[in-house]
């Protein structure tokens, strides 16, 4: 039986979306005690119940990539805390500007039920719920084509030149000849 959580403990929440989805991690700290828990996905990854040091930084990961993360612990004014997020070590906000330049993510109903696809641009890797997909490369008059199966669907994301060097490329995804309208 997993331990009571302590709603007077959680003391922060964050989303951090990944290649391989959106990951819910929260973070409950005892002030008096220094207790420390992580959860992940409503997983427990780590709990530590008795600390002296009221202060410091818990590193765990997160995903099936084993994305470096860590909380730091800050003492504010009096009893008050901080608590930071740093993923790969930088904040969740640069993290998530950075991400974004480097991913494409898509969300589709497909099937009956919410899909999530998302591009690597810089390894051209794709994840579809969490998996990543074998894939296939070809070269087309307008640009290159990254193939995959999703289920019995037939996919594939177009890359082709904006014109613009400043913007790079541009991709679509296309589940069954159908183009997916960015959300």
């Amino acid at each position: 039986m997993a331990p009571k959580k302590s709603l007077d403990d959680l003391v922060a929440t964050w989303e951090v979306a990944l290649s391989d989805g959106v990951h819910k991690i929260e973070f409950e700290h005892g002030t008096t005690s220094g207790k420390r828990v992580i959860v992940v996905d409503g997983k427990e990854i780590r709990r530590n119940d008795w600390m002296f040091k009221l202060v410091g930084s818990e590193d765990f990961v997160i995903g099936k990539q084993k994305v470096k993360a860590s909380i730091s612990i800050d003492a504010c004014s009096g009893f008050a805390y901080e608590y930071t997020l740093q993923i790969e070590g930088k904040t969740l906000k640069t993290f998530m500007e950075n991400k974004s330049k480097t991913s494409k993510a898509w969300t589709l109903h497909l099937d009956g039920q919410d899909t999530r696809i998302v591009l690597e641009k810089d390894t051209m890797d794709v994840w579809c719920n969490g998996d990543k997909m074998e894939t296939a490369g070809e070269f087309t008059d307008e640009g290159t084509e990254t193939h995959f199966e999703m289920g019995n669907h037939s996919c594939f994301i177009k890359a082709i030149s904006s014109g613009n060097r400043r913007d790079g490329l541009l991709h679509t995804l296309h589940v069954d000849d159908r183009l997916i309208p960015e959300k």
